[in-house]
């Protein structure tokens, strides 16, 4: 059962080196086959402090599953940041969103960060608890529909509810790209682009402001 002990915050070093080493044996070994006696040994701290850092290993799984996602998420609106900011003219839509959405469907759908965050939920989703609290859950949908939502205030699209919105922008683009291809990663697979750019005039035809 998870422990319900008060956990420390400890040394920063200390935690990502733990994150690192728990990372990198539950992709190697499986989460049954890794003990917290060789996360400790690898990450070089004793087996006490990565039970004071994070409890059991479970939590040590969930907390490794929150850093990918934090990263993936930060990687999300450091790229609509780059993209989809400043726009002005209506003309500029189309580009500036099938930019957005192959930086995207290559910077992080074809990241390793994102191909180890989804081997470890396909691998350990037993022992994951709580996945809407998972960074990816929702975060990269709210991103997208706050910018959304500013584009709408722009009075470049007509999106009253953005968050819905977002939802039909993913659908259409990178929804699209899972269910044809089974993968929407743009690194591997050149049929993704055409597929986005498609996604991206329907979602312009339901939403642009007229």
């Amino acid at each position: 059962m998870p422990t319900t002990k008060t956990l420390r915050d400890g040394s920063p070093q200390k935690r990502a080196a733990i994150l690192s080493a728990a990372r990198e044996l539950f992709l190697a070994d499986g989460f049954d086959r890794s003990s917290i006696g060789a996360v400790a040994a690898q990450a070089g701290v004793s087996t006490r402090t990565v039970y004071d850092y994070f409890g059991d290993k479970q939590t040590l799984l969930q907390a490794v599953v929150q850093a990918i996602g934090q990263s993936l998420v930060t990687t999300i609106r450091r790229t609509l940041d780059d993209t989809l900011t400043g726009l002005t003219e209506a003309a500029e839509l189309e580009g500036a969103l099938v930019t957005f959405s192959m930086r995207i469907a290559t910077d992080m759908l074809g990241s390793a960060e994102y191909a180890t965050l989804q081997r470890l939920v396909r691998a350990e989703p037993g022992h994951l608890r709580h996945r809407e609290d998972q960074p990816m859950t929702n975060a990269p949908d709210e991103a997208l529909g706050e910018r959304l939502a500013v584009l709408t205030r722009a009075g470049l699209l007509d999106a009253p509810d953005a968050r819905l919105a977002a939802d039909h922008f993913i659908a259409l683009t990178f929804g699209v790209a899972l269910n044809r291809l089974g993968s929407a990663n743009a690194a591997e697979d050149p049929r993704v682009r055409p597929l986005i750019v498609e996604g991206v005039r329907a979602f312009l035809r339901a939403y642009r402001s007229t």
